[in-house]
């Protein structure tokens, strides 16, 4: 009798005596220490705490692209400032997308064909056009160009020479950047009226 209480204490110690099987396995359940499991769970929720905090940031701020892409942003900026210069419609054709949709100083909305149009029209002709307070910011495959314009030329009959600012974007397209917006505005002093050259 006596031997049967010590085997039935001894299976409520046992891995798997709960199971009723008879079958003492001989190894004890480890307990573990709280302090260390209160470690284990600090530190992985602070891993996670951090993995969220930089996928969020990386998320909402914009990618600091490399040195090479704001240079070579900068040189197209360069290439159809020329362009507009030499009136050259090969090379705008080049740089513009076909869904390219542009909006004047005046608020017209131009399509690539209708700004090709002109240029090889003689429409519109730039016969100087100065770039300065230049700003590029890249968002993964987007281009945002930021910058001043002090431009001599005409539209048709009107003198479109000034001071102006613009927006230029563009987004990379099977490894080519292709400018796919533009929006002009022409600066004015204190007194509203444009800016005197």
């Amino acid at each position: 009798m006596g031997h049967l209480k010590r085997n039935q204490a001894l299976r409520g110690f046992l891995f798997d005596s709960p199971l009723g099987c008879d079958l003492p396995s001989d190894t004890h359940m480890r307990r573990q220490q709280p302090r260390e499991t209160a470690h284990r769970l600090s530190g992985y929720t602070l891993l996670v705490i951090f993995m969220l905090i930089f996928v969020h940031a990386a998320g909402a701020l914009p990618r600091r692209e490399n040195h090479a892409i704001h240079k070579e942003i900068e040189a197209l900026e360069q290439e159809w400032r020329q362009a507009i210069v030499d009136n050259n419609v090969k090379v705008m054709d080049g740089l513009l997308a076909d869904d390219y949709i542009g909006i004047t100083s005046n608020g017209t909305i131009e399509t690539k064909a209708q700004v090709l149009a002109q240029r090889r029209a003689g429409t519109v002709r730039i016969t100087a056009l100065n770039i300065n307070d230049m700003h590029v910011r890249v968002y993964s495959d987007t281009a945002v160009v930021t910058s001043r314009a002090d431009l001599t030329g005409s539209n048709g009959a009107s003198d479109i020479s000034g001071e102006y600012r613009y927006t230029r974007v563009y987004n990379r397209r099977f490894g080519k950047w292709k400018i796919v917006s533009f929006e002009a505005s022409r600066m004015h002093d204190a007194t509203g009226k444009p800016e005197k050259r």
